[in-house]
C-alpha cells in the first residue's frame, strides 16, 4: 500500500495508476498532482445517477453493445507537459468489449485506446472552471464525439458535439420561449427522450 506522497512529490502516469493511500478516495491526475474527487452535493449525486440509468435503459432498449458507467472508468488527457492527467468522468459510455478489457486492469483508457463514445460532468462549484474549459480541451483532442455538461449551477444542459474535429456547444434549459419542453439532442443517444429539467430535477 503507498502512503500519501508529499505535496512536492508528482507521480507519473504509472504511479498513479498503482496508488493506494488505504482509502474509498478516488483521485484525478492532473499534471501529476493527486486531486481528490469529491462525491459533490446530493443533488450531484442523484443527477449522476439519473443520467446513468438513463443511458442504460436506452443501451438496453436498442440493444447496443455497449455500456454506461459512474464514476468507474478513467481517461488518461493528452494534455501537453512533463507530467500526466487522467481525469474521472461522473459518466462514461464506452462498447462492452472495451469495458470487458479494462475489467481485467486499472479501468482507465489510455490514450492509444478508443475513446469513449460519450462522457458527462456534472457541474459543482468547485469544478466549474476545469469542467466548462480544462476537460473540454482535453476531450476535444480525444475526439471524444460527444461531451455533456450538466449544470445544476445554471439549470442548463450543454451538449458539445465533435463536428471536423471541434466541439460545438447546443444549450439546453428546459423550456422554449412558448413553454414547450426542448428534449435534449444527443447523435449518441438520437432516439432519448430527455429534457433539461427532467435531468436537473432528478432525485433519486
Amino acid at each position: 500500500m503507498t502512503t500519501t506522497p508529499e505535496v512536492s512529490k508528482r507521480l507519473t502516469f504509472k504511479e498513479y495508476l498503482a496508488y493506494d493511500d488505504g482509502t474509498d478516495t478516488r483521485y484525478e491526475l492532473v499534471n501529476g498532482e493527486l486531486i481528490p474527487v469529491s462525491l459533490g452535493s446530493g443533488q450531484h449525486g442523484a443527477v449522476t445517477e439519473f443520467v446513468n440509468v438513463s443511458f442504460r435503459a436506452e443501451i438496453l432498449r436498442l440493444n447496443l453493445d455497449w455500456t454506461s458507467k459512474q464514476m468507474v472508468i478513467g481517461v488518461r488527457s493528452p494534455r501537453a507537459g512533463r507530467w500526466d492527467t487522467s481525469r474521472i468522468p461522473d459518466v462514461v459510455v464506452i462498447p462492452l468489449v472495451q469495458w470487458r478489457e479494462l475489467r481485467n486492469r486499472e479501468a482507465v483508457i489510455e490514450l492509444n485506446e478508443p475513446s469513449p463514445l460519450l462522457v458527462v460532468e456534472v457541474v459543482s462549484e468547485s469544478t466549474k472552471t476545469v469542467d466548462y474549459r480544462a476537460k473540454r480541451v482535453e476531450y476535444n483532442v480525444l475526439n471524444i464525439p460527444e461531451y455533456w455538461i450538466v449544470d445544476p449551477l445554471t439549470n442548463k444542459v450543454t451538449v458539445f458535439t465533435l463536428i471536423e474535429e471541434l466541439y460545438e456547444p447546443v444549450e439546453f434549459v428546459g423550456s422554449d420561449a412558448c413553454g414547450g419542453k426542448l428534449r435534449i439532442k444527443s447523435q449518441i443517444f438520437p432516439e432519448l427522450k430527455l429534457t433539461a429539467e427532467q435531468v436537473l430535477s432528478a432525485e433519486d
